[in-house]
């Protein structure tokens, strides 16, 4: 059998190779969502930067279909191509194409029919709701495109083209960015520029992934790869369900998180809006931090998948060690920059009275005072997904937002007021994490007993 890089090159090589396009592309990703921002926070103000974060939601529901079929979709083509399957990776891949394709349509109809309705219940306030409604009407055109390029982009790694999958949302993101002020600002569009600009990006992303389908490398896709079979789908969604329910939980959390600063921030001094604006520029910050944290765990998938279809566990292990280290270093850096630079980080996106400033001080500092710890969440989640644990990465990508965060969210504002939403973040992060890596050391002792029972055949034949 041919041999694969995956398998023999050195593991901190191979994390390097696919983690760091992995996580450009994770940033490309989450500047689509911060450019606007900004660029809305200096021309429209607060009420722009509300209706933004009520429309965030939408953008969480697309990331969910994205890694529902492309992780699902990525994480069965390397099992298989590491057992030296290649037919039905094959498959694996066609149909996780016209999954993230017939996902994205459906999405996109459904939310331009409901719009505004969907808007007051993400927690549009009266003076949000029409920049909510102008800014999401627009951007449901590209969500086919978002879900594409998103999922296509792990379809990509794990074929091998990291860079060029990096690429694929750069270039749309770079555009997004040039074309941004010149509608914002040259053409007076206001929020609708912002949105147009977004779209423009996301079609031309999605192009890309699109001509490279043709020249996959790993395998050669054929017309009756794309045609749906309910076994590949079956296994698709049951890989990806944890990234799913991770995304998803996270919708429901920033509904339910809008709706509750709405709601205890009209009963306390900062009023509804400014609880509603810093929010949602704190949900947007934290993405730069998660997008690498979700990138080095996309780069772990391919090379965790393989070797451990190829039965190489101590490769596998090694893996998982290293993303581990490299996420929680990067944890602490932004665990620093929350803590001492508050203020600087949310005077990037516009001017706000001291009332607002101080609300975004505090809910930096406490919401996000165990952020050192939310590498260990997701990356543990996508290992028990990439080496075929679809059950324990469902259960992992639920403890943080469904079992703890979500709970928290409705109980300790009730004692606490506006302030139990900020405590509910940390205490939430720990528990996650201390849940997490107890499970990885059981896992690690289960593969070294395997290891085991692979040798013990070869003891007994010498």
């Amino acid at each position: 059998m041919e041999k694969n890089p995956l398998g023999e090159e050195k593991i901190g090589k191979l994390l390097r190779a696919y983690a760091i396009p992995s996580v450009i592309s994770m940033l490309v990703g989450a500047l689509y969502n911060i450019v606007d921002q900004l660029f809305i926070g200096q021309s429209v103000g607060m009420l722009g930067n509300a209706a933004t974060n009520v429309a965030f939601p939408l953008s969480t529901l697309c990331t969910a279909i994205a890694l529902l079929f492309g992780i699902g979709g990525a994480a069965n083509f390397s099992l298989h191509l590491g057992a030296g399957k290649k037919e039905e990776a094959a498959k694996f891949v066609g149909n996780a194409v016209v999954l993230l394709l017939t996902g994205g349509i459906l999405i996109s109809v459904v939310v331009s029919i409901f719009l505004r309705p969907l808007m007051l219940a993400f927690g549009a306030t009266p003076d949000v709701i029409d920049y909510a409604v102008t800014y999401t009407g627009i951007t449901a055109f590209g969500f086919p495109f978002l879900i594409l390029t998103s999922g296509g982009s792990a379809l990509l790694r794990a074929d091998g083209s990291p860079r060029y999958s990096m690429a694929c949302t750069l270039t749309g993101a770079v555009l997004n960015t040039i074309l941004d002020p010149l509608f914002i600002f040259g053409f007076d569009m206001g929020m609708a520029g912002a949105a147009l600009a977004t779209v423009i990006g996301q079609v031309v992303s999605a192009i890309m992934v699109i001509v490279y389908l043709f020249r996959y490398k790993s395998v050669k896709l054929q017309k009756k790869d794309f045609l749906l079979s309910g076994r590949y789908i079956g296994k698709i969604v049951s890989l990806g369900m944890s990234h799913f329910f991770n995304q998803m939980a996270m919708m429901v959390v920033q509904i339910v998180m809008n709706n509750t600063m709405t709601y205890y921030g009209a009963q306390s001094v900062y009023g509804s809006d400014i609880p509603l604006a810093c929010s949602g520029i704190i949900a947007k910050v934290s993405m730069i931090f998660f997008s690498f944290v979700i990138g080095i765990s996309q780069g772990l998938q391919p090379i965790a998948g393989f070797n451990y279809g190829a039965g190489k566990y101590d490769r596998v292990r090694k893996t998982l060690r290293l993303a581990l280290g490299f996420g929680t270093g990067i944890a602490v850096v932004f665990f620093l920059c929350f803590q001492i630079f508050p203020r600087q980080i949310i005077s990037l996106f516009g001017d706000g009275s001291e009332s607002y400033f101080h609300f975004a001080e505090r809910y930096f500092r406490i919401f996000l005072f165990f952020v050192f710890l939310d590498a260990i969440q997701p990356i543990s989640s996508n290992f028990f997904t990439s080496i075929g644990k679809a059950k324990k990465g469902i259960l992992l990508s639920l403890t943080r937002q469904v079992m703890f965060l979500l709970p928290l969210l409705v109980v300790l504002p009730m004692f606490f007021g506006i302030d139990g939403v900020m405590y509910a973040g940390p205490v939430a992060d720990f528990v996650a994490a201390a849940l997490s890596g107890i499970m990885v050391l059981l896992e690690f002792r289960l593969m070294r007993r395997q290891e085991l029972e692979q040798k013990q055949p070869v003891s007994t034949e010498e």
